[in-house]
């Protein structure tokens, strides 16, 4: 997975992100294009051997960014722990003869962050506990970067705000554990992510922004770790789970304070966006992508089945795979679907949301159950019917996960981009 540019941020004693960071900023300079990483959401197998292959045809670095509800020390709802994710990664990269740099990253590190530890409330400590042994696991298994995002407080009353020097504080703490655990083990260097997206995280406007940086950057040095800086500042740029538009002078803003500080601005719920090209152009650092492609192997995934149907009624095979259903009742008896309700919704049974409204949360919530005994032999079942007519199944579910992606190697300028590095 391109050694040699590792090779060479090992020589600087630099992470690879922040290599990578520092070759655009001087590419920029060269040739006035600006590039932003994009970051794909690993919620599934196939999404994994997607973002491999379009990162070889786009010839462009991937990054992996990994939420510790897809991948932890439990093993997540891909079914993988860190060091059987890293390992699926390489080996997927060799099989593919890959020579660009893969990242692979914690995405979301912080107490109450893990569905579990909110779902069953557990205490301050407990979940910061569980947090720690995650991130040294993660960086026993060669990730590269963590995201560290402490601005969750489930003990808050509604419409209370963590305060932002707990924010500062804990997200101190937790890259001083992280460093202290690198160190100790002799790993290499590893880059961090800091802030969040979301209002509760309270970086909401710019001063809050800003004081935010401030506090890290004092409280890091007091503990002797100015040189361990995060790369990479989440910014709230527009974009949510429900809303598509990116705001470039949002971004514009927010990038100019993080640059003051040696950041850029990584943006999340990036999912869909109608506006991916503004991201360069705002000088956006990386975006983050997830159930996005999630719906589209769902959209792949039924499209098969009216194929497989077709051939059904036309006695060309035996059985259905019932892929359809399987997945709708998985997603259901999951629960999860119930994080994602709107208000008005809580209450409400699954099936008197309308029906609009259950198509999405099943085809984002099948994120969560694509592992399942039961959905794994659907969808074999399904790729066996067509494939024994010639149908190359997966090829299809991958081609149109690959499709999605493609529209962001495009808008962020990053083809060639590993010849460059």
């Amino acid at each position: 997975m391109n050694r040699a540019i590792r090779e060479k941020a090992a020589a600087q004693n630099i992470p690879l992100m922040d290599y990578i960071l520092r070759r655009i900023d001087e590419l920029a300079r060269l040739d006035g294009i600006n590039r932003t990483i994009f970051a794909a959401c690993p919620n599934s197998i196939s999404v994994m051997k997607a973002a491999l292959r379009a990162a070889k045809r786009w010839n462009s670095p991937i990054k992996f960014a990994a939420t510790l509800n897809q991948v932890d020390i439990d093993r997540g709802y891909t079914n993988l722990n860190q060091k059987e994710f890293v390992n699926t990664i390489k080996l997927e990269a060799e099989r593919l003869n890959l020579n660009v740099p893969v990242i692979i990253a914690v995405d979301h590190g912080g107490p109450w962050l893990k569905d579990l530890h909110a779902r069953e409330k557990w205490g301050f400590e407990e979940s910061l506990s569980a947090v720690k042994k995650s991130f040294e696991a993660s960086v026993e298994a060669g990730y590269d970067l963590i995201h560290v995002d402490p601005t969750v407080d489930i003990t808050l009353a509604a419409g209370q705000h963590i305060k932002i020097e707990t924010v500062a504080a804990h997200t101190i703490g937790l890259v001083e554990f992280t460093e202290h655990f690198r160190n100790s083990g002799n790993y290499p260097r590893i880059a961090f992510e800091v802030g969040t997206e979301e209002v509760h995280g309270g970086l909401a406007d710019m001063d809050t922004f800003r004081k935010f940086l401030m506090l890290v950057k004092t409280g890091l040095a007091e503990r002797g770790l100015s040189c361990v800086w995060p790369c990479f500042v989440v910014g709230k740029v527009g974009t949510d789970l429900h809303t598509t538009t990116f705001d470039p002078e949002t971004a514009r803003e927010l990038t100019k304070v993080a640059r003051e500080y040696g950041s850029v601005i990584k943006g999340h719920y990036t999912d869909g966006v109608t506006n991916p090209e503004a991201y360069p152009l705002s000088g956006m650092g990386a975006a983050n992508v997830g159930p996005e492609f999630t719906i589209t192997e769902y959209n792949g995934l039924t499209e098969l089945e009216k194929l497989e149907k077709q051939y059904f009624s036309e006695g060309k095979i035996a059985r259905c795979s019932d892929i359809g259903l399987i997945l709708r009742k998985a997603v259901v008896e999951s629960g999860r679907w119930e994080k994602w309700l709107l208000p008005g919704e809580e209450s409400a049974n699954f099936e008197t949301i309308n029906l609009e409204r259950q198509e999405w949360l099943i085809s984002t919530g099948c994120r969560y159950i694509w592992q399942n005994a039961e959905v794994l032999a659907a969808r074999a079942h399904l790729y066996y019917n067509l494939e024994s007519h010639g149908i190359l199944a997966e090829e299809i579910v991958l081609s149109s996960i690959e499709c999605a992606m493609d529209k962001y190697f495009a808008a962020f300028n990053l083809k060639n981009l590993n010849d460059l590095l």
